[in-house]
C-alpha cells in the first residue's frame, strides 16, 4: 500500500473526525438497527473507498487507512464477512504502520526528547492505533509492543531540571492557548485519560505486559494527585504547565466543561474502567459519583454544544456506557434529562467529532435504548 498524492476532496473524505467516514458509519449503524437499508450504507462506503487511500506515516485512527479499516470492520458487526479482501489489506497496513510508529517513538524516548500529540494520542497517534488493534487484532505482536510503549510512557522523566510525566509535550495544547515550556495533558483525546482507558480496556480483556498494572496505578495516582473538589463535583485541570507542576497548584479557573475530550466526564470514565479492570470498588464508586455530578445542574449547563468532542452527545454517550457498568443507579437516573435536552437541540453542521453525525449516532442510542450495534463509540475509548 502506497501513499498517493490526494486531492483535497479525497483527503477530506478519509477523515473520521469531519469527513465522509462519519456519514458512512451512521448509515451502517442505521442499517443494522432497522432505521435504514444497506443500499444507503453501501453507497456511502463506496464514496469513502473509491479514491486512493492515504497510507502515509501520519495516518491514524481518525484519518486515512486506519480510519477506513475501522469503518469497514463496523460493517461486519452482524458476523457477515463483508469487504474481506479490503479489510485484510488494511489490517496488514495498520500492523506495518504500528511497527513503524513504535520504532520512531522508542527512538525518541531513547534520545530523551519530548513526545508530541501526534505520537501517542487517540486521534493521530499510537493510542488510536491501539484501539483498532485491541478490537480487531488483539493477539498480534504489534498490540503487545504497543502496550509496552504505553506502559513506558507513564514513567516520569527529567526535563530541563524538572520531573515531568512521560507523555509531556513541548508544544501548546492549542495555538490560541499558549503553555510556555510545554504541558502535561489530562484528557481522553490527547492525554493521561486516554492512556489509562486503553490500558484498562486491555487489562479487562485479558491482555497484559510487564509493568502494565504498575502503569495503571501510576496514572490513577496522577489523577488522585490532581483531583479538585467543588460543591458540584470533582474536576481535573485540562492540562498542567511547568509552573503548575512545580507548585502543585492548577490554575483556579482550569476546570473547563465536563466534556468527553478534556473534562471530568472522560477522565471519570477512564478511572471507572481502570477500577473495573483492577477490582477497585472505592475508585469505581468515586468515578461514578463524579460522572453523575457532571450530568446534573449546574455542571451539565456548562455544555453549550451538541457534538461528541465537547458537547452533549459526548457527555451522554460516555455516561450511557458508564451507567451500564455502574454499581449504583446514580448515572442512569440522570440520563433521561440529558437525552431530552440533546434531542431538542438542532445541529446543522456535518461531521462526526464536533458535528451532526456524531450527534445523530448518539440519538440512535437514545432512540433504541440499547448500545450501538456497531460499537462505533469504541473510537472514543469509552467502550
Amino acid at each position: 500500500m502506497t501513499a498517493p498524492a490526494l486531492t483535497l476532496h479525497e483527503a477530506e473524505a478519509q477523515s473520521l473526525a469531519s469527513g465522509d467516514i462519519g456519514a458512512a458509519l451512521l448509515a451502517i449503524e442505521r442499517a443494522f438497527n432497522g432505521a435504514s437499508d444497506w443500499a444507503t450504507a453501501q453507497v456511502l462506503i463506496k464514496q469513502v473507498t473509491a479514491g486512493p487511500v492515504d497510507a502515509a506515516p501520519h495516518t491514524g485512527l481518525y484519518y486515512g487507512a486506519p480510519a477506513i479499516a475501522f469503518l469497514l470492520h463496523t460493517a461486519t458487526a452482524d458476523g457477515r464477512p463483508r469487504y474481506a479482501a479490503a479489510r485484510q489489506a488494511l489490517d496488514q497496513h495498520v500492523r506495518r504502520l504500528t511497527r513503524q510508529r513504535l520504532a520512531t517513538a522508542n527512538e525518541r524516548i531513547r534520545l530523551g526528547r519530548s513526545a508530541a500529540f501526534a505520537e501517542y494520542d487517540l486521534f493521530h497517534g499510537l493510542v488510536g492505533l491501539g484501539v483498532f488493534l485491541l478490537h480487531h487484532l488483539p493477539g498480534s505482536d504489534e498490540f503487545g509492543d504497543l502496550l509496552r510503549y504505553v506502559t513506558r510512557l507513564t514513567e516520569s522523566r527529567p526535563h530541563n531540571g524538572q520531573r515531568v510525566p512521560g507523555w509531556w509535550v513541548d508544544h501548546d495544547p492549542d495555538p490560541i492557548m499558549p503553555t510556555p515550556g510545554g504541558h502535561a495533558n489530562l484528557g481522553m483525546a490527547h492525554g493521561a485519560a486516554g492512556l489509562l482507558a486503553l490500558l484498562a480496556h486491555a487489562t479487562h480483556q485479558g491482555h497484559h505486559v510487564d509493568g502494565q498494572a504498575d502503569a495503571i496505578g501510576e496514572l490513577c495516582a496522577w489523577f488522585d494527585r490532581w483531583r479538585q473538589d467543588s460543591p458540584h463535583g470533582a474536576w481535573w485541570p485540562q492540562w498542567l504547565t511547568r509552573d503548575q507542576l512545580r507548585t502543585g497548584q492548577p490554575a483556579p479557573d482550569a476546570s473547563g466543561r465536563p466534556s468527553w475530550c478534556y473534562g471530568a466526564v472522560g477522565i471519570a470514565r477512564a478511572q471507572q474502567l481502570a477500577a473495573i479492570a483492577t477490582d477497585d470498588r472505592i475508585r469505581q464508586a468515586a468515578a461514578e459519583e463524579t460522572l453523575a455530578a457532571c450530568l446534573a445542574s449546574p455542571q451539565v449547563h456548562r455544555i453549550t454544544e451538541t457534538g461528541l468532542c465537547h458537547g452533549l452527545a459526548g457527555l451522554y454517550q460516555t455516561a450511557y456506557r458508564a451507567a451500564a457498568d455502574a454499581v449504583t443507579p446514580l448515572i442512569a437516573r440522570q440520563l433521561p434529562a440529558v437525552a431530552e435536552h440533546l434531542v431538542r437541540q438542532q445541529h446543522s453542521d456535518s461531521g462526526f467529532l464536533t458535528g451532526g453525525i456524531g450527534t445523530a449516532l448518539t440519538r440512535e442510542t437514545i432512540r433504541r435504548g440499547q448500545p450501538p450495534y456497531t460499537r462505533w463509540d469504541a473510537c472514543l475509548l469509552i467502550s
